[in-house]
């Protein structure tokens, strides 16, 4: 009797996504049964990912025809502008879906756990699956108890279209339920330019750098009077250390109903 759970990857050719096809096969517990990727379709991802299954696992143009594969969880890896589309099509399909996409609103997010609730599933959306970032995040909600001020900074290599970073808007939608950051002038008080201060999310100062030479980084800059924390996480060039974090998400999504953000808000500190 098979067991595992059966998993659909959407942008499964993609850096990060098509590492994570490979960590799946891998598993005693998870079986990539379908994905999409829309320039691949009608192809077979056991041979375009060399992952030597001994099955076919078939590639899909859209998320509609990928799902007629029965499967348990949708793993969303593709672009902002498709995301949303790709989760609400699975909560329909009665599919629980972790998010792995970067640049969706706390506004998108506010729909989809509506549309989670009503079809009594999951969604685990995950800014960085990293687990130096899972850290980072929680060690900067304990930060923001004890030090009342604080900005995040978030850089990536120039080509990356979305801004601030996924991992930026998980961190700045966490500090905002810890409280909001003083300030000594308002924003909307800024002699000069602005926009220089960066952008407001959730009450929270979030700047962006796009730059040749970064990959994913990720800054939570806290001071007080004479004294400052930076908290820092750097992403090298491999797709492997998402790889771990996201197996974790796939198997914890199921554990509850409705929407969670956040690897580490189904992991046990």
């Amino acid at each position: 009797m098979n067991n595992k759970i059966k998993v659909c990857v959407a942008g499964a050719t993609g850096w990060a996504a098509s590492e994570l096809c490979k960590g799946i096969v891998l598993t005693d517990d998870q079986e990539l049964v379908a994905a999409v990727s829309r320039k691949n379709a009608g192809e077979d991802l056991d041979e375009i990912l060399e992952l030597r299954t001994g099955k076919i696992i078939p590639v899909f143009a859209t998320i509609e025809e990928a799902l007629n594969i029965p499967c348990d969880v949708m793993v969303e890896y593709t672009s902002p502008g498709i995301a949303k589309h790709h989760i609400v099509s699975a909560l329909n399909k009665g599919v629980n879906v972790v998010v792995a996409t970067s640049g969706l609103s706390d506004n998108d997010y506010g729909e989809i756990r509506i549309v989670a609730e009503q079809h009594q599933k999951s969604v685990l959306a995950v800014g960085n699956f990293a687990i130096s970032v899972v850290l980072l995040n929680r060690f900067a909600e304990i930060a923001a108890r004890y030090m009342p001020n604080w900005e995040i900074i978030d850089y990536a290599k120039q080509s990356k279209q979305d801004a601030p970073s996924g991992s930026a808007m998980e961190l700045a939608n966490r500090l905002s339920k810890v409280g909001k950051p003083n300030l000594a002038v308002e924003i909307a008080d800024t002699k000069g330019i602005k926009e220089t201060r960066g952008a407001s999310i959730s009450g929270m100062q979030v700047h962006s750098v796009r730059l040749p030479g970064f990959v994913i980084s990720l800054e939570a800059i806290f001071g007080m009077e004479d004294e400052k924390l930076t908290m820092r996480h750097d992403a090298g060039n491999s797709a492997k250390p998402y790889v771990g974090g996201a197996l974790l998400a796939i198997r914890k999504v199921s554990s509850f109903t409705g929407l969670k953000r956040g690897v580490d808000s189904v992991m046990d500190f």
